[in-house]
């Protein structure tokens, strides 16, 4: 049954973030043949309205109002329930990003839906939809659908592919007005400890550090491999309580959880916390000097040696490789 779709997209720093066109390909799915429709909400947010259309989109709907420029649980859920009463879909998705975590719950509490979150795959059985999601810090996964009202979910990102860009595509852009009353966040400042460069949570590569690395300078070579592969820089929770780096870069259990393309594990000994983390990354490579680390026994590749012996060797063949390729 074709269904009509909303799909977030997530705007950071002026740009939409690559988990909204994941998102809108979950959607197409879920729409079995229906409308699928981009929104964005913000304070100058229509001139990124082609890009959702161009990625899968049929039509983007847009809220803007200066209370807006800034992320708050109350004006962005005042803003998409506008949407939502105008439009009256039968489904919404997020991304399961820190916005869309904490966004979905509370639009799913207002319009009395469930809410399926994490969602790493999305298929289609007769006329359901089933959403795929991990339990278990990872260990097992369970299949869900919804049976009745609202479909709900947020996507989590790297796991569904986006569709093609067609700059060709063309729709409709329109925009609705919402009433942003009593937000009681007010946001006075943002300050960024985040890594420049590539977004951890979206990043295809991640070269990660554990207590292995020994200090803050024994990152040094584990960013130099990352900016090689274009990639982004993380750590374990040992890394981070040794105050080696700054608990932004965390990934585990109490961190964030990533599914990049490539996982290098530098010295990390493979605790179950950091594990729930990472381990569903698409190849996972692990160096480390003890060959009875638990990290081995999740790796598709191990080298046994001293990272800061192997991570060098690694970056300058990567060096090479990129070299002969351009």
């Amino acid at each position: 049954m074709a269904k009509k779709i909303l799909v977030l997209g997530e705007v950071r720093d002026g740009t939409l973030r690559n988990v909204s066109f994941e998102a809108i390909a979950a959607g197409k799915k879920v729409a079995q043949g229906g409308e699928v429709i981009g929104v964005l909400i913000g304070q100058s947010v229509s001139g990124l309205a082609e890009q959702l259309i161009h990625y899968g989109a049929d039509r983007a709907v847009t809220v803007e109002d200066e209370k807006l420029s800034q992320y708050t649980s109350d004006g962005f859920s005042q803003a998409l329930l506008a949407v939502v009463n105008q439009e009256n879909p039968e489904g919404i998705l997020f991304g399961h990003t820190a916005l869309g975590k904490d966004l979905s719950p509370k639009v799913a509490s207002r319009l009395g839906a469930g809410l399926i979150s994490d969602a790493t795959a999305v298929e289609e059985e007769g006329d359901s939809i089933v959403f795929t999601r991990p339990i278990y810090s990872g260990k097992a996964f369970e299949k869900k659908k919804v049976s009745a009202g609202l479909i709900m979910a947020s996507i989590r990102p790297n796991n569904i592919a986006p569709l093609e860009k067609d700059q060709s595509r063309s729709g409709n852009v329109s925009s609705v007005s919402a009433d942003i009353k009593d937000i009681r966040t007010i946001i006075q400042e943002v300050v960024r400890k985040t890594e420049k460069g590539v977004d951890l949570s979206e990043a295809k590569v991640i070269v990660a550090g554990g207590r292995g690395v020994k200090s803050a300078d024994g990152f040094k070579p584990l960013q130099e491999l990352a900016h090689v592969l274009g990639g982004a820089v993380g750590a374990s929770r040992g890394a981070c309580d040794a105050d080696y780096c700054d608990y932004s870069l965390q990934i585990g259990q109490t961190g964030k959880v990533v599914t990049p393309d490539l996982y290098i594990a530098c010295g990390i000994s493979g605790a179950i916390q950091h594990l729930a983390g990472m381990s569903n990354s698409k190849v996972i490579v692990a160096i480390n000097k003890d060959p009875e680390a638990s990290i081995f026994n999740v790796a598709d590749y191990g080298i046994v040696g001293d990272l800061f012996e192997v991570v060098p060797m690694l970056t300058e063949e990567f060096k090479k490789l990129k070299i002969a390729s351009s």
